[in-house]
């Protein structure tokens, strides 16, 4: 393993192209600095500086290793940075996640404010389902996460702790020229003959599948699509319909429409997820979020 003092010295070599100017930037003895420098050649397997008259330059290895050694130093920089920041209660990295369609607006939203609010704070977003969420909050790559419990439950893993965020409404998307397009409400039972596209069905209860068999009917054929993107473009094409909750309304295309279902059952519940321990820039973020729904 090479030394972090050693690709220093490496670093200052090579940018004052002399071991004496190194060792005067570094307040080492010359010597030092010779010493220093051979060992670090002995490990990397021969020379790293050509040696010229005046001074001494990088060779090949050399410019490999120096390579490294800047992305080394500088993420242990902006470790030490980040610490400090964190240390001093305010600011440093915030690590977030959430579901697609709170990608749309809500986590968006609040984002933004935090940026206004907390221009200190810098955010690292991911996206994923909510069982993925709730893993990497429980293992601890996540500070924060928006989760739901659609399509199948809230997981529960153990120190993270949830909070209720909202309620969303789910609707049912058509075709505008599907003979329900033009309802206020849809029975669910009326859409017996469609098509669902849907990104998980059959494997375990679903909301989907307890409400078709609320209104008595199973799907006669499930088109199993994960991506929005995908499922607005089988239902423009006519070949089925889907459920789409309130929170991904602003990114449904105008050949669609959006219909209110008449099954009460048909929302989701919204949930900030935390660590046991949670940041204060994560606590500042679940406020803004609650502000980005009231």
């Amino acid at each position: 393993m090479f030394e972090v003092d050693a690709l220093r010295l490496l670093v200052a070599v090579a940018e004052t192209g002399s071991f004496t100017k190194a060792a005067v930037r570094l307040n080492y003895t010359q010597s030092a600095v010779s010493r220093r420098i051979a060992a670090l050649e002995q490990q990397a397997g021969g020379p790293l500086f050509a040696r010229l008259p005046r001074g001494v330059r990088l060779n090949p290895a050399g410019h490999t290793l120096h390579r490294h050694a800047m992305d080394v130093l500088d993420r242990l920089a902006r470790a030490e940075r980040e610490l400090a920041v964190l240390h001093a209660g305010s600011g440093g990295l915030l690590h977030t996640g959430a579901f697609a369609t709170a990608n749309i607006s809500l986590v968006p939203t609040a984002l933004r404010a935090l940026q206004h609010a907390r221009p200190d704070v810098e955010v690292i977003a991911v996206e994923g389902p909510t069982a993925t969420l709730m893993e990497r909050l429980a293992d601890g790559a996540l500070d924060l996460a928006v989760v739901s419990d659609y399509p199948s439950g809230l997981p529960s893993p153990d120190g993270v702790t949830t909070t209720v965020l909202c309620e969303d409404e789910l609707f049912v998307a058509l075709p505008r020229a599907h003979r329900l397009a033009g309802a206020s409400t849809v029975d669910l039972c009326e859409l017996h003959d469609e098509a669902w596209l849907h990104s998980a069905f059959g494997e375990r209860p679903t909301m989907l599948a307890d409400a078709c068999a609320r209104a008595g009917f199973t799907p006669r054929k499930i088109i199993r699509i994960a991506e929005w993107t995908g499922k607005f473009g089988y239902v423009a094409a006519g070949l089925g319909v889907a459920l789409v909750p309130s929170l991904a309304a602003r990114a449904v295309p105008d050949e669609l429409v959006l219909c209110r279902l008449t099954d009460p059952a048909l929302r989701r519940t919204v949930h900030v997820a935390l660590p046991a321990a949670p940041l204060p820039a994560a606590l500042i973020l679940r406020d803004l979020l609650h502000d980005a729904v009231d």
